[in-house]
């Protein structure tokens, strides 16, 4: 089970008025543990206040480039983004951080020649940069395709690295920028990226029936509307990976209701955490597994709590669970027993989930 360790900020850049990307200093003793794929991320924890604060953010380097960098953009209620953006994080900073995580990343082999359309909006741009230089380091004779969507030109984060991979790659990577508030001199780059902007570039920019492998990262409307459309022009579901950044759906996690005159019902849950046995007796209709465990002292993974960034994945290898939500987890993974314990509560008397799997 991956743990914590401190690592220290080397540099601080300032991308965007609201968007600051953080470079780690990883000690050799822990580069192996750093190891990552291109479109992981690192789950990054901070005390303010005397309150614990914990979140997830996107690699944007390339692991070719021998680097850990992550981007971190200010959003409303934000607390950390706020604290990293506002009041600043300086070189020799230090910050908790857990090896990389995740699974949006690409299978890449020299040999392979393919063409991937890549889809991004706002800051979903940190893990698709990582993935678009990747492929044009690693197989020479594939293509990429980056649309990115953003409110104007101001508001386009790491800018200048596009621009350079563009110039370096002029044969193999194609970049559109689509602006919803800053019209150019094309109405298809203009609007937002949803479903009939993703349609319209199917049809005029982008070669759809050529398409090996496509990406999407950005809000939840976003990514329905980009792989609807994908799938409509033929793109196989197999071949369309997406991560959500943000839910359009309102709070993720509610405590279930009981069904009216039914009686409350107890499970007996075990959990399986860096190879020991835990206990809790649990409502069905009461916390989450992952909300029951830390109330135990239980010191179980997590960084978002909301559904999106799969750091609390764990498997039922006993008994039942239901999630309230999902908008990490594939439907093989789920088929397999896996859940979100942050969204996870017990069906049966009795249930066994184990974080080591």
């Amino acid at each position: 089970m991956s743990r914590f360790h401190k690592l220290v900020i080397k540099s601080v850049t300032r991308e965007t008025p609201d968007c600051v990307s953080l470079a780690f200093e990883v000690p050799a003793e822990l580069r192996e543990v750093f190891s990552y794929q291109p479109g992981q991320y690192l789950t990054l924890r901070r005390e303010h206040q005397g309150e614990e604060l914990r979140r997830s953010y996107s690699l944007c380097s390339s692991p070719l480039d021998n680097e850990w960098r992550v981007a971190i953009k200010k959003v409303p209620e934000g607390r950390f983004s706020t604290l990293a953006v506002d009041d600043g994080l300086r070189p020799g900073d230090t910050l908790d951080v857990m090896p990389p995580q995740g699974r949006f990343t690409a299978s890449l082999h020299p040999t392979q020649t393919k063409s991937y359309a890549l889809f991004a909006a706002g800051s979903g741009i940190t893990p698709i940069l990582s993935i678009a230089r990747t492929i044009l380091l690693t197989e020479p004779a594939s293509r990429v395709y980056l649309v990115y969507g953003n409110r104007g030109r101001n508001s386009i984060i790491f800018k200048e690295q596009i621009e350079g991979l563009k110039n370096k790659f002029v044969q193999r990577l194609s970049v559109f920028h689509v602006l919803s508030r800053e019209q150019g001199d094309s109405d298809l780059f203009f609007g937002r990226l949803d479903y009939p902007k993703a349609t319209q570039l199917l049809q005029t920019a982008l070669p759809a029936a050529r398409l090996d492998e496509c990406f999407i990262c950005g809000p939840e409307e976003m990514i329905h509307g980009v792989r609807q459309a994908l799938t409509e022009a033929g793109v196989s579901p197999e071949a369309i990976h997406f991560e959500l950044f943000a839910s359009s759906g309102g709070p993720a996690k509610t405590q279930v209701a009981r069904p009216v005159g039914e009686d409350d019902q107890k499970s007996q849950v075990t959990l399986r955490l860096d190879g020991r046995g835990y206990r809790l007796d649990m409502s069905y209709y009461g916390d989450t597994v992952l909300d029951a465990a830390l109330a135990a002292g239980i010191d179980a993974p997590y960084s978002c709590k909301n559904g999106m960034c799969s750091t609390c994945r764990a498997r039922v290898t006993g008994g039942t669970a239901a999630m309230d939500v999902n908008y990490s987890l594939s439907e093989t993974e789920v088929a397999k027993g896996y859940v979100l314990t942050c969204q996870a509560r017990p069906t049966t008397a009795e249930v066994t989930i184990d974080f080591d799997e």
